[in-house]
């Protein structure tokens, strides 16, 4: 086995194996890349069916992001043949309150922004449009019609294949233990051998501090661990993509606590999937499960009881992952501060459906040192990353709200205009 490459890849997840395929796509000849476990394993956040992709983010951080995410699936899609990304339309629901209508007002201000149309309404003009949903006027919601969710499984999948075609190594079960650096090159030391390359591109999720620590690097991360329940429908038709969108409830009060819960229409099992946002099980690699909390199950079950109870039926299987949390829950996506030849990317917890993008713009830093996208906002020297007293913000509430209390937040709905956000109708698509 040759032991020297022009660039390394560690993680052939979803962020990873994407970059495995833009370094080898953008020119990068002789790409290896390393798998700590078998591919395909479900140890980490790739080897689901769905994931969310939308263009309703609560800052222009990621709304200015989205366009190039969608069009990265889509050539993706192109070049395999396989279906990726299925369009089922996107809600956002929070309480008719000022903090509810703030946060929708973030998201509405960013669409606005990027020039993508939506509708706000209250809870009883979205309950008469999707009857599925038990809520009223006690609840603002937020409908775009482009989002959907996207296969990270396939996508990964994908991934891999159009980087072997291209000519990447691609080694699993095979954990990188340390990492040494030089001013010309890398070295990334594993159980059975020593590799060197001229880049090396880290793509370790949940595991990212394992391989940093080598480096002199600290990233402060915090990990969850996180569940998903499908629940097996009475009837499943009325929850079918064409008939349900993909949906997002900010705020949704469970145990005395506001939290977000998420959900699909059916897609990949027999059933209904959600799941709770930010859970606040932390735990460490050595002590996560991956056995479903039952206290858990029954908080999804429970969600579907108060505002979807057609949905609820006997579990037919749960999931558990973990989230890669920085303290304001937005990625990293950098070189490691004097090394621009080793570049670092963290997902806290909502990368997927952004992953064939950010394998772009590492396979760009690999290449180029740069890239041509936003991504000032997700470097290791802001003070989230800096910062040892930085306040969390796991919810991104802070950055959501703050958004929405401007002009920008706008919708020339009776129920906007209820809310308090301003009548300024959205743009055409």
């Amino acid at each position: 086995m040759n032991s020297s490459y022009e660039h390394i890849v560690l993680g052939v997840g979803g962020i990873g194996s994407a970059a495995a395929y833009w370094i080898a796509k953008r020119g990068g000849s002789n790409v290896l890349a390393l798998e700590q476990y078998k591919l395909g394993h479900e140890r980490g956040a790739s080897e689901d069916h769905s994931r969310i992709i939308r263009h309703s983010y609560h800052t222009a951080d990621y709304a200015s992001l989205t366009r190039a995410a969608f069009e990265h699936v889509r050539a993706l899609e192109a070049e395999t043949g396989l279906d990726l990304l299925r369009v089922t339309g996107g809600l956002n629901l929070a309480p008719n309150d000022s903090g509810g209508t703030a946060e929708i007002g973030g998201y509405a201000r960013s669409l606005t922004e990027q020039g993508h149309a939506y509708e706000v309404m209250d809870g009883t003009e979205l309950a008469a449009r999707w009857p599925q949903w038990r809520v009223g006027a006690e609840t603002i919601g937020l409908y775009q019609a482009d989002s959907g969710l996207l296969d990270i499984r396939r996508a990964n999948s994908a991934h891999i294949s159009r980087a072997r075609a291209l000519g990447v190594t691609i080694l699993d079960q095979t954990p990188a233990r340390a990492i040494t650096a030089a001013d010309s090159h890398v070295d990334v030391h594993t159980d059975d051998e020593v590799y060197r390359a001229r880049t090396l591109t880290i793509c370790a999720g949940s595991w990212t501090d394992t391989l940093t620590a080598s480096l002199g690097l600290d990233v402060p991360l915090t990990l969850t661990q996180e569940q998903v329940t499908f629940f097996a429908a009475p009837d499943l038709r009325p929850f079918a993509p064409g008939r349900f969108p993909v949906w997002i409830f900010h705020g949704a009060v469970f145990g005395g606590e506001e939290t977000t819960f998420y959900g699909f229409p059916v897609y990949g099992e027999a059933g209904v999937k959600l799941g709770r946002d930010m859970s606040g099980r932390y735990v460490t690699q050595e002590t996560r499960s991956f056995e479903p909390n039952p206290e858990q199950t029954a908080e999804n079950a429970e969600f579907l009881a108060r505002y979807l109870p057609g949905a609820l039926g006997p579990e037919l299987v749960s999931k558990t992952c973990v989230y890669d949390l920085t303290p304001d829950r937005n990625f990293v996506v950098d070189t490691v501060p004097g090394c621009p030849h080793i570049s670092l990317c963290i997902g806290a917890g909502h990368a997927a459906k952004f992953a064939p993008l950010l394998g772009h713009i590492l396979g760009d830093l690999a290449i180029d040192g740069a890239t041509g996208y936003a991504i000032d906002s997700f470097t290791l020297s802001r003070p989230a990353i800096t910062d040892p007293d930085y306040p969390t913000d796991f919810r991104m509430v802070r950055a959501a709200q703050a958004q929405g209390a401007d002009p920008w937040s706008a919708s020339s709905t009776p129920a906007g205009r209820a809310a308090g956000l301003p009548d300024t109708p959205a743009p055409p698509p």
